[in-house]
């Protein structure tokens, strides 16, 4: 296979991994969140606590941007300020057991979803494929 049609496929991945990240966000309950809160969310939840500068350097966003963002994840319950043991000045953001129900309330609407459709629109034989398929995708991310 050539780098024209390596080129072609990598254009038709981006295009569909695209869509089904939309649609699945679609999908989820989304309780009021920006992307930006909900990206803040599954990052301490997936990686610990972090302090404002550390997500604004993570996210390559404004630091004022994360401030208002947490902000809003703190007044609803979902993200906790918590001192650094290690420094004083310094506060960490930690997911509350609030953010983390939340968080699993979007990957359960996702999942199912996902679920039904691949139940629902691939014949036996197409559900082995695209399973198979999965052990290619994985590489790309390796």
């Amino acid at each position: 296979m050539g780098a024209l049609d390596a080129r072609k496929i990598a254009d038709e991945l981006q295009v569909v991994v695209g869509a089904l990240v939309r649609r699945q966000r679609a999908v989820s309950p989304l309780h009021d969140l920006n992307l930006s809160q909900v990206s803040i969310l599954k990052r301490l939840d997936r990686e610990g606590p972090h302090t404002v500068a550390d997500l604004a350097r993570l996210d390559r966003i404004t630091h004022q941007s994360v401030t208002v963002s947490v902000s809003r994840l703190v007044d609803r319950g979902l993200v906790r300020r918590e001192p650094d043991a290690g420094d004083g000045r310094r506060k960490l953001l930690v997911v509350t057991a609030a953010g983390r129900k939340l968080l699993a309330e979007r990957r359960d609407a996702g999942h199912e979803h996902l679920t039904e459709a691949i139940a629902e629109r691939f014949t036996p034989a197409e559900q082995a494929s695209l399973s198979e398929s999965l052990t290619l995708l994985r590489r790309l991310i390796d």
